[in-house]
């Protein structure tokens, strides 16, 4: 009995499409690290790339639950004495509410390089609008 195996020509990767309004980040970034990694594909193997792109949109509009919005900390560091630079989520969220999306799907990830390939098919944006309206975009909620 043979094994089919996907090869990286045969692939079509899709564009999902998935709006950030009020939705939690947690389960938020769940849904998003599925579909980089295609788990949602029949064919899922953990040793191949078969994600799809994932454009996310409102991502300024993503809430938390309990009181992570005062206690939740990004932290930094620059290797040096004494530079560690934290940063909490409200500031964070007023900064940079992509980077708040792409952490938390970084994290759900596994840690490899196949991970590191994978996070570059994520393109999040604060606003509604995104450039990539050419390509062929199933909306997923």
């Amino acid at each position: 009995m043979n094994s089919y195996k996907e090869k990286k020509e045969d692939l079509a990767r899709n564009w999902y499409l998935i709006d950030a309004n009020e939705k939690i980040l947690g389960r938020l970034a769940t849904q998003i690290a599925t579909i980089l990694r295609g788990k949602n594909r029949i064919n899922f193997e953990k040793s191949v790339d078969l994600g799809n792109y994932v454009i996310v949109v409102n991502a300024e509009k993503v809430r938390i639950t309990g009181k992570k919005e005062e206690q939740k900390l990004y932290r930094s560091h620059t290797q040096y004495p004494g530079a560690l630079k934290e940063v909490i989520y409200k500031e964070m969220k007023a900064k940079k509410p992509d980077f708040i999306i792409k952490q938390a799907v970084k994290g759900m990830l596994p840690n490899n390089k196949l991970s590191r390939k994978l996070i570059k098919r994520l393109k999040v944006y604060s606003g509604d609008q995104h450039p990539h309206i050419a390509h062929n975009i199933e909306i997923s909620n």
